[in-house]
This record gives structure tokens, C-alpha cells and sequence, in this order.
């Protein structure tokens, strides 16, 4: 394929050079002419192992070439990609200022090219940004009409400084956010021969989740190093007790926990959580990332609050009242704080659990509900339906299947407030639906 890739900064040189390996046509658009004579003489304008090597060779292909023409590029082509820089401004909100410049040029560009186009954005935008910019620029300045003249794509790389190369062939997935599936069609041919996953979706998601990568990858460099000052103080070899940690791929490094909804809670997690803080305070060590998941998690649980509050003079029935589905356990589950919230507000509750009973709770259990929540027991529902019926709101906190299909029947002018995504998107009830973070 002919592709014209706009910036030749670290993103653009290595996408520029892997794809004409890739055997694609490739013309480098670059108004600094430093940059574009480096190209040419098989040189990298930047430092990464092996790029210079790799844009010699392409360079004698004649599979690479870099130009400041962007007009005779986009004329050229069949495919733009765009990965110019989106530095920070002072206040933290990123600069589009190089994407609005190329965008300007591709449209001009574009306005008078005969053939199909499909653009793809590969710099790092913020959610919105292709949709609410970039799209009405190109259509402004080609009078042309997005997903039916041309196609546009959100194409964001996962590419390490020091093995980029290595990523580029062997990416953890690459995902193309289309405007209309002949937008993604075109931009997933020069993927075709790529391992991993190839994900296609819409543009905001593809946009959001180069934030959601960075921003985890942020936050496991401070865990690991907090985690580490602590060590470090007790005498334990924190690398040891990372090692180990990153053995268990089934809750630690898996899909474990990263689901979107409530808070957490039970015998656990609060309770080892305080404890290793306290820990910490007590020996004067700054954990801030580890002091505010606690207070992370109240957030949530006043989020859910402050939504039912709205709901004044409706009946609230909750579905779900342990920690979380599979269990009887109500220590420090989340959906107590915010019962207990609710009928101090003078909200009319009732609750239905089909694994909470006071007939079957022994134990701490017992102990739990009879000396920290008495009154509690007293909402409880023997049944789903009776709740249903009983309820203007009905609060899911248990993502137990079973509810799955009684409460898919709620209709009418019944709310549904999801907090566990029991319902997936195209899996609605007919009543109105909320869902606590999506």
C-alpha cells in the first residue's frame, strides 16, 4: 500500500521504517528539512537501537522516502497517517497544534484528490478529539464528507523507547478505532501479517485506551516503588517480593479486579489495606498512591449515594447485600455504608439476597448483622419478585446470574441502577437503566 506518514519524530520514523519493511510504499512528510536530508541519507533523526540501520536499508529499496511536499504525498497515497507530537501546555491539557496543521493540510489536499483516502490518526489524542476536531477540520477544508469521501481512523501505537522496533512487530494488540468499517478495513490490511490480537472498535474507545495503558503503567511504577520504601525499611528484598507477586497471572497480572463498579470491601482488602498503611505512618514512610485507595473508594461509594438521593420519595430495593456474589460474608461490604446512608435519609429500603439469610448465618456473620446492622435484617425479602414489586428503584449490587433474567422482565417506570454490570450493552431491561461508571 502507498502510505504518507506526517512527522518524522520517534512515533513516525519507526512506523515508517517497520512498514516499509512490511513491503508498503512509504512517503515521510516532514517540513523540517534537516530531518528529511537525514532520512534520505539512511540516517534516524532520533536515538533507538537499530532504526538507523533499518531506514538505511529501506532507503536503498527505494520503499522510503521523506519529502516536505505534503500535497504530492496525500495525492499519492492511499493511506495518512498522522503522528505529529501532542505535547503538554502548562495547565496539563495537551497541545494539538502540529495535528490541527496537518489536518489542515490533508484536507486542502484531499479537496481535490479523486480517489478513496482513509486518514488515521495515530498521535495521542484525548477522547473526543477525532470526532469533535480533527473530522470537522479535514471536512472544512476538503468539502468533502467524513466515512463517505474518505475514511478516518484512531490508530494509537504501544511503542517503548529503546525496543520499539521489537514492538512494533510483536505489539500486545493493535487496535483500530473506524469511523465506518471502510475506514478499518483499509488500515487493517498493513496489519494483516502482525501477531496478537487485532481489535476493531469505536474511535473514542481506541482514542481512551492509550490513557488507560499509560496511566496503569504510571500506576504500577509507584506501587511497585512504595511497595519497595517499605520493604526497604523492614529489611525484605522488595524485588524478591515482586518476583513472586508477578508469578500469580490469575488475580494479580490477569483481568482480575479491572472491571469497572463498586467499591470493594469484605474481610480483606480494607482491613490488610489499613494495616499496612498504618504500618507505613508509623514509621514515618509517604505512601500517597497506597493512602488513597481507601479514600478512592469511599469516592465510589458516595457516588452511588449521591445518585440515589435524586431518587427522593421512591422505594429503594437493593439486590445484593455481602461483599460481592458467591458469599454470605457482610464484613465491610460497601452496599451496608450506603443501605444504612439511605435509611437515615428516610429512604423506605428492602433487600433481597438469596445467600444472606438469618436463618442460615452463623458465625462472624451472625455476630456481624446482629450487633452492627440489627435493623437491617428486618428489609430482608425472601424472594426476587416480592423485591421487584415492592420497589421503585432497584439497586444491583450482587452480579449473581441467577438475577440475570427476573430482572430483565422489570419494565414500566422502574429504574435499574447496575453498580456490578449485570447487564452487558446490548443486553438491556426494558426499564430505565443506569449504570454506576458506564
Amino acid at each position: 500500500m502507498k502510505i504518507s506518514i506526517f512527522g518524522a519524530g520517534y512515533v513516525g520514523c519507526v512506523s515508517a521504517a517497520c512498514l516499509a519493511e512490511m513491503e508498503h510504499e512509504i512517503l515521510a512528510v516532514e517540513p523540517n528539512e534537516t530531518k528529511v536530508k537525514m532520512v534520505n541519507d539512511g540516517r534516524s533523526p532520533i536515538v533507538e537501537p537499530g532504526l538507523d540501520e533499518l531506514i538505511a536499508k529501506m532507503v536503498e529499496t527505494k520503499r522510503l522516502l521523506a519529502t516536505p511536499d505534503w500535497n504530492a504525498a496525500v495525492q499519492a497515497s492511499e493511506l495518512v497517517m498522522i503522528c505529529v507530537g501532542t505535547p503538554s501546555r502548562p495547565n496539563g491539557s495537551i497541545d494539538l497544534k502540529y495535528v490541527l496543521r496537518v489536518c489542515e493540510q490533508v484536507g486542502q489536499a484531499l479537496g481535490s484528490k479523486r480517489e478513496y483516502l482513509t486518514v488515521v490518526i495515530r498521535s495521542t489524542v484525548v477522547p473526543g478529539t477525532v470526532e469533535g476536531t480533527v473530522i470537522p477540520l479535514l471536512e472544512k477544508h476538503s468539502g468533502k464528507k467524513a466515512g463517505q469521501d474518505f475514511g478516518v481512523c484512531m490508530n494509537p501505537e504501544f511503542l517503548r523507547e529503546g525496543t520499539s522496533i521489537p514492538d512494533f512487530y510483536n505489539p500486545p494488540k493493535t487496535v483500530i478505532g473506524e469511523l465506518n468499517s471502510r475506514s478499518g478495513d483499509s488500515l487493517a490490511r498493513i496489519y494483516q501479517k502482525l501477531p496478537g490480537p487485532l481489535i476493531r472498535t469505536r474511535i473514542p474507545v481506541a482514542e481512551m485506551v492509550k490513557y488507560t495503558d499509560n496511566s496503569f503503567h504510571a500506576l504500577k511504577i509507584c506501587f511497585a516503588n512504595e511497595i519497595g520504601n517499605i520493604c526497604k525499611f523492614m529489611g525484605i528484598d522488595s524485588h524478591e517480593v515482586m518476583d513472586i507477586f508477578c508469578m500469580d497471572t490469575k488475580l494479580n497480572i490477569s483481568k482480575a479486579y479491572l472491571k469497572p463498579g463498586f467499591a470493594f470491601g469484605g474481610s480483606c482488602l480494607p482491613k490488610d489495606l489499613r494495616s499496612l498503611t498504618y504500618v507505613a505512618k508509623s514509621n514515618d514512610l509517604s505512601i500517597p498512591l497506597l493512602n488513597s485507595l481507601l479514600e478512592s473508594n469511599e469516592y465510589q461509594i458516595r457516588r452511588v449515594v449521591n445518585k440515589l438521593l435524586s431518587c427522593k420519595g421512591q422505594s429503594l430495593g437493593f439486590v445484593g447485600l455481602s461483599f460481592k456474589e458467591g458469599t454470605d460474608d457482610l464484613r465491610e461490604s460497601p452496599i451496608v455504608e450506603v443501605i444504612e446512608t439511605m435509611i437515615g435519609k428516610g429512604f423506605k429500603v428492602r433487600i433481597h439476597d438469596r445467600n444472606v439469610s438469618m436463618a442460615k448465618l452463623m458465625g462472624a456473620n451472625r455476630e456481624y448483622i446482629e450487633k452492627e446492622i440489627p435493623h437491617i435484617s428486618d428489609l430482608l425479602c425472601p424472594s426476587l419478585d416480592e423485591l421487584i414489586n415492592q420497589s421503585d428503584v432497584i439497586v444491583i449490587a450482587n452480579k449473581d446470574k441467577e438475577y440475570l433474567a427476573p430482572l430483565k422482565r422489570v419494565s414500566g417506570d422502574r429504574m435499574i441502577f447496575d453498580l456490578v454490570r449485570l447487564f452487558g450493552a446490548d443486553d438491556r431491561p426494558s426499564a430505565n437503566y443506569y449504570g454506576v461508571c458506564w
